[in-house]
């Protein structure tokens, strides 16, 4: 069968090529190990397939109503859904073993670095295929033996370098004592003709609550060896997948229900990044590509595919692995090589694109920073200051501080076990998370017990929901931990841990339960191409949110380090617990993660409902600006939150589909998205009410926790609740036609953002402004077509702009740029080293005015940077300045 169907990679669209309408990966199993000096991860992935029931094309049906949403409880069910595209992980410019399983030492799957050699030959004669399309299609010998009549699984893959493919033969594992005995029984009297498939049918089916089981019997499984006639499965690769086969399976039913794939990443692979973080220390990351996670593991995108997974990473020992997942990883070293292996696992079927992974030699932030080494980390503050290699005192003061953190190096950084007084025993300490007091408990005055009857009725599939977990719902705070450079500890300290748990106990105070059980937050390097990046369990914050903590910054420094962690919160309920069923509608992440970041920082603060309605004006007014600038340049087709339109959630008859510009570099740096989707629920909002759109957004998150939905699923239940908003004309074709579907700017927008204009907060300016108030002033001046020298000093001098927090400092760099001001040349070269997340459109400020310093500006701050920077961006810049 042709699995690509009529898919062109050619276009900035990303093609996603899982067949997931014929059969679906339920869990994987990932066994891997980072090699820093090669900059690689080699390893395997097992799969635990299932073939979906029913029809195979799409459904027909209209599928408007509430439940058209029910994405998770279609998937779960393995029947084909119609919904194909969802990104789940939020980026802003976007699972932890078992106690049993954390004891176990996997055994190690041979990886690609042993199997290659003879296992991969290029394909040639591809007649209809160009040349450098030719260069990407590489199979195993055996491809050539199958036919299209066998049955292809395809998954979507690129970037990696597949050595083999085989069948995981399972017989072997019901001779071990571990399984449960019904289970056993169960296996045995199987008279299918096919006992294996039968098997993990029956595993993969198992009810929540023997999750724990259930997953060691998938690591076992994982362990056993190939199929007994040693040969491998033929696989095919090209450019965006992986098509395996077995000969003579015709159909999804007579496929291998486990399978095993060895492979090795690659050095520039696109969905991971491998750089070195402030302290020049090499690390990787995930990195947010728009590619997702295609080119860290095979695995089927579309985000029907929701899945479960249990991953071990072997990493040196001397690094810290942190990933998405449930409980906190406790490393088990490995003497001999000097390597340590970390365990995670995730219960709540995802998205393959929600699977996060950072690697490095990060340090734990603490509440309190030792005296005796306050001044040694204050002379690491400035992120440009990184120890270089040999450097001894640098490298005494990093060991230093890690000591004075309260362990050593290893435990500090990695939360390892400490040694109770009970013996030989070890248990997991939990000092290595936060559960930092609130002073004022009115950060949690909103009661959700009318929401919780005897158990929340979930209308997902089944997994170990917190919504119907009676305790969760008076958890204001879920565990915490922060992570970053040792350069960046004191800076992290004062903004982020100082900021995280009243942002926690605010976003449980407007939206109720956590939907995870704990938190990381990571500083990801300076080269991380937006500001902020939400998963399961994990938050990666870029350093330009940080303050610098100099004198003077003042308070108002924090304002975007906290409004960026209540945005990136708020992507654990839109955005992740609930996703977007077509990736194209990104606005219901974005859109709603912007709207919700105004109240859960307003909640935060404390602030009277007066003052909260002056932020928001004055936010808005902001928001305004920046979108009908951008608005004005850039492309149509661009501008639009339902590029599919009335076709949108639509796939082929296979289930692959293509998200539209996803790969458009342009619009890699777009906010519409946000705050298109900002404005249309401030809309919607004043239409109802804030306080009654609030209490919609509950019960919208009670409904649709743990599925996809499209926008005609909120904006139809919030008809159905409040009916008097079609009595006046609102209905959804409406707000299709005025809102998502039609590039511009709505007429209720320009007509409220005059509104906007006249608040108290826009109107007021006096030596002391808040962040937002100066980001104003600073807007207003830019629409001044000439400004004396003694003007921008004296701003310069009252208003220290270079030591706010990156949101006025890029404002005051494009003043800076925009008037020649060279005395301040120092301030836009140290941000475009420094805040690489927001500097890329300065590079084309300094390029458009042909001023040969103000270019060479340019040149060489692209000289110094280019090899940590995201690769979009490079790209983008490049292309500006070449």
């Amino acid at each position: 069968m042709e699995p690509h169907e009529d898919l062109n990679p050619d276009t900035d669209d990303l093609p996603l090529r899982a067949n997931t309408n014929h059969i679906l990966v339920r869990h994987y199993v990932l066994d891997l190990t980072v090699h820093p000096e090669r900059r690689v991860i080699s390893g395997s992935v097992v799969l635990f397939l299932e073939p979906c029931c029913g029809g195979r094309g799409n459904a027909e049906e209209d599928d408007s109503g509430p439940g058209a949403g029910n994405g998770a409880s279609t998937a779960e069910a393995g029947g084909s859904q119609d919904g194909s595209v969802c990104r789940f992980r939020d980026v802003d410019t976007t699972e932890d073993g078992t106690k049993a399983l954390g004891k176990r030492r996997m055994e190690k799957i041979p990886g690609a670095e042993e199997r290659q050699g003879g296992e991969l030959q290029a394909v040639s004669g591809i007649e209809s295929k160009t040349a450098a399309q030719a260069e990407n299609i590489h199979s195993s010998h055996l491809w050539e033996t199958t036919s299209d009549d066998d049955f292809t699984l395809v998954l979507d893959c690129c970037d990696l370098d597949v050595s083999k493919v085989e069948e995981v033969d399972v017989t072997s594992v019901s001779a071990m004592d571990s399984f449960p005995s019904e289970v056993a029984s169960e296996r045995s009297g199987v008279s299918s003709a096919n006992p294996q498939a039968a098997f993990i049918q029956k595993l993969v089916s198992w009810p929540s609550n023997r999750w724990r089981q259930k997953h060691q019997l998938f690591l076992l499984c994982s362990q056993t060896p190939g199929a007994q006639d040693g040969s491998s499965l033929p696989f095919q690769r090209d450019q965006w997948s992986l098509q395996v086969r077995k000969k003579g399976a015709a159909s999804p039913q007579e496929f291998p229900r486990a399978v095993r794939i060895c492979y090795e990443t690659r050095p520039t692979g696109r969905s991971v990044r491998w750089t070195k973080d402030q302290d020049d220390r090499v690390c990787v990351y995930t990195a947010g590509s728009p590619i997702n996670n295609r080119a860290l593991f095979p695995c089927q995108e579309p985000p029907v595919a929701m899945s479960t997974w249990q991953a071990t990473v072997r990493a040196p020992s001397e690094c810290l692995v942190l990933m998405s997942g449930e409980e906190q990883a406790v490393p088990a070293e490995d003497g001999d090589t000097r390597f340590s292996t970390w365990s995670y696992y995730v219960t709540m079927p995802m998205p393959a694109s929600t699977f996060t992974l950072a690697v490095g030699h990060w340090c734990q932030v603490t509440a309190e920073i030792p005296p005796a080494l306050e001044g040694e980390v204050r002379n690491r503050t400035d992120c440009g200051k990184t120890a270089k290699p040999g450097d001894v005192s640098g490298e005494r003061t990093e060991a230093g501080l890690v000591s004075g953190l309260g362990s050593s190096s290893s435990k500090v950084v990695k939360g390892s076990p400490h040694q109770t007084s009970s013996g030989d025993r070890t248990t997991c300490s939990d000092s290595t998370f936060s559960y930092a007091p609130l002073e004022d408990q009115a950060l949690s005055v909103t009661d959700y017990s009318g929401m919780v009857d005897d158990g929340v009725s979930c209308s997902h599939g089944d997994y170990p929901c917190r919504f119907a977990e009676r305790s969760a719902w008076s958890q204001r705070l879920i565990p915490y931990r922060v992570f970053g450079p040792v350069g960046l500890l004191q800076q992290a300290q004062m903004g982020v841990l100082q900021l995280l748990p009243r942002c926690l106990a605010a976003a449980h105070a407007v939206l109720g339960v956590h939907p995870f059980p704990r938190l990381d937050i990571l500083i990801v390097p300076a080269g991380f191409s937006s500001l902020g990046m939400a998963s399961p369990h994990i938050i990666f914050l870029s350093q330009s949110v940080l303050s610098d903590g100099s004198p003077g910054s003042g308070e108002s420094c924090l304002s975007l380090c906290g409004s960026r962690l209540c945005h990136e919160i708020a992507h654990s309920w839109f955005g992740l617990v609930i996703g977007a069923r077509d990736w194209t509608e990104e606005w219901i992440s974005e859109g709603f993660a912007t709207y919700l970041e105004d109240i859960i920082w307003a909640q935060a603060q404390q602030l009277s409902l007066h003052e909260t309605a002056e932020q928001s004006d004055l936010k808005a007014l902001l928001r305004w600006r920046r979108l009908s600038d951008e608005l004005q340049n850039s492309q149509e087709e661009l501008q639009i939150l339902r590029p599919n339109m009335e076709n949108t959630g639509q796939v082929s008859e296979s289930g692959s589909s293509t998200v539209k510009h996803a790969l458009n570099p342009d619009k890699t740096f777009m906010q519409v998205h946000y705050l298109k989707g900002y404005f249309l629920l401030r809309f919607l909002a004043s239409e109802v009410g804030d306080e009654q759109f609030m209490d919609f957004f509950r019960l919208f998150v009670k409904k649709y926790h743990g599925q996809l939905i499209l926008s005609q699923d909120f904006l139809q239940m919030l008809l159905i609740i409040f009916p008097d908003m079609e009595r006046k004309g609102l209905t959804l074709s409406a707000i299709y036609a005025e809102w998502l579907d039609r590039p511009g700017i709505p007429k209720w927008l320009y007509e409220r953002s005059s509104v906007w204009s006249q608040a108290r907060l826009v109107e007021e300016v006096k030596a002391e402004l808040t962040s937002e108030q100066l980001v104003m002033l600073l807007e207003l001046l830019l629409e001044e077509s000439e400004l004396s020298v003694a003007t921008i000093r004296t701003l310069q001098r009252t208003y220290n702009p270079h030591k706010q927090d990156a949101e006025v400092r890029h404002r005051w760099c494009e003043l800076v740029v925009k008037h020649g001001y060279t005395q301040a040349y120092g301030d836009v070269e140290h941000f475009l080293v420094h805040d690489q997340a927001m500097g890329v459109y300065l590079y084309g400020e300094l390029m458009v005015h042909e001023d040969p310093e103000q270019q060479a500006l340019a040149g060489r701050c692209l000289s110094l940077v280019q090899e940590e920077m995201d690769q979009s961006a490079r790209r983008v810049v490049e292309e500006m300045i070449l």
